[in-house]
């Protein structure tokens, strides 16, 4: 069963002005569209037309900006008219716990909170019989009416160990962050779940004073130039000539002999893969014999010129799948979306779905816990497991300042 996503969840604040937009009257006729609805108390035990939106009014307003304007993108692009969306901010959890006393009754629909803690006072409010979408990243929140709505590098790695060849041979080489550190943790459970092995690992500092180290441990980049001496000597002390053409050859490496590795995973990005990934070949790792390797976070034009990444290959969507969504953005507010505001596009083909089907609170956790049902967005298939969502991602390759699909 495929769901097509619609839109997302949000609705722009009322006072937003539209003045210098050509479209401004269908706006303003969308705005009003989204007006809350007056719902009568019989319908208590059904979901309504309308959403809770809960957003921070102080932190990450960059992050708030995007959600919103995609919000309102969505429901003038797809011109829905059946469902309303009001904004509510929070400026502290007590502010939040505050909002949710009053809000939360029995069939409502909420999407919101940006961090742990926020989503952490939603789930006091689970007993309501409620349900709610939270952009948190944090796994250990989705329980109970609470699901998560974000970009997991989970999936990532799932699709990266799906795609490796049998009896691969997988290296780590992460920096010492919140992601990396993510990505550290959660690799072995995956890999175990695969037909490949995670042979060898190393971390670096975020300024990378460290970095050459690391890189030098995890090709055991001394030990094969140690080799290579070794050879030089015992190969001097000869004088046929096979033994002469052999030194002749070698004269001209830094090491001798493979890694022990057939793939290496590199979940860095910004400035700091335009460095590591070059120090790799530096140091004897030569990505013509290892495929490098890169997450979700590598889908940037940024890092597709650089020559040690041309042939690498990452997790992801192909860009053309959201090119429509990101000339849109930038035809009404000129700027660039964030990569998450395709989020509530994905999100609100479930809340239409939900809405228009007049499902009960049972009803759409049943939907959300069916992992055998697929919802189609920007970002390609989705559905619900474990109150998070999973998407399946297909395999990029780097080449000449593009990323094509390879699976």
């Amino acid at each position: 069963m495929f769901i097509a996503s619609c839109a997302p969840v949000n609705n722009l604040s009322v006072d937003k002005v539209l003045t210098k937009n050509p479209s401004v009257e269908k706006k303003q006729a969308i705005l009003k569209k989204s007006e809350i609805k007056e719902i009568n108390s019989s319908e208590s035990q059904f979901f309504y037309n309308s959403v809770e939106v809960i957003l921070p009014t102080n932190s990450n307003k960059n992050i708030t900006k995007n959600l919103i304007n995609s919000f309102e993108l969505s429901i003038y692009k797809k011109e829905i008219d059946n469902i309303a969306l009001k904004i509510n901010r929070y400026e502290s959890l007590h502010d939040l716990e505050s909002v949710l006393k009053l809000k939360a009754q029995p069939g409502t629909i909420f999407v919101g909170t940006l961090t742990s803690e926020a989503t952490q006072v939603v789930k006091k409010f689970c007993k309501q019989k409620i349900l709610f979408f939270s952009f948190s990243s944090d796994k250990n929140l989705a329980d109970e009416c609470v699901y998560l709505v974000n970009f997991f590098p989970e999936d990532d790695l799932v699709a990266l160990f799906d795609f490796f060849p049998t009896d691969s041979k997988i290296a780590l080489l992460y920096p010492e962050n919140y992601y990396g550190n993510k990505i550290n943790k959660i690799i072995d459970s995956i890999a175990l779940s695969s037909k490949s092995i995670i042979v060898s690992r190393a971390s670096y500092n975020e300024d990378l004073h460290d970095a050459r180290d690391a890189i030098k441990e995890l090709g055991k980049y001394e030990l094969r130039k140690f080799e290579l001496e070794r050879q030089k000597k015992l190969l001097k002390n000869k004088n046929d000539e096979i033994s002469k053409n052999a030194l002749k050859k070698i004269q001209k490496f830094e090491t001798i002999g493979n890694v022990d590795f057939t793939h290496i995973i590199l979940p860095d990005y910004s400035i700091r893969l335009l460095e590591i990934a070059p120090l790799l070949p530096f140091y004897d790792v030569d990505p013509n014999k290892v495929q490098f390797v890169g997450t979700g976070v590598w889908d940037d034009t940024l890092f597709f010129n650089e020559p040690s990444l041309q042939g690498a290959i990452f997790s992801g969507i192909e860009k053309s799948k959201r090119e429509q969504f990101i000339n849109d953005y930038y035809d009404v507010y000129r700027a660039i979306p964030m990569r998450t505001a395709t989020i509530p596009f994905d999100l609100m083909g479930i809340i239409s779905y939900i809405v228009d089907n007049n499902l009960s609170v049972e009803e759409a956790y049943g939907l959300l816990n069916d992992s055998s049902i697929k919802f189609d967005g920007i970002d390609g298939k989705f559905f619900f497991k474990n109150n998070s969502i999973f998407r399946e991602l297909d395999i990029l390759q780097i080449y000449e300042g593009s990323a094509k699909k390879l699976n």
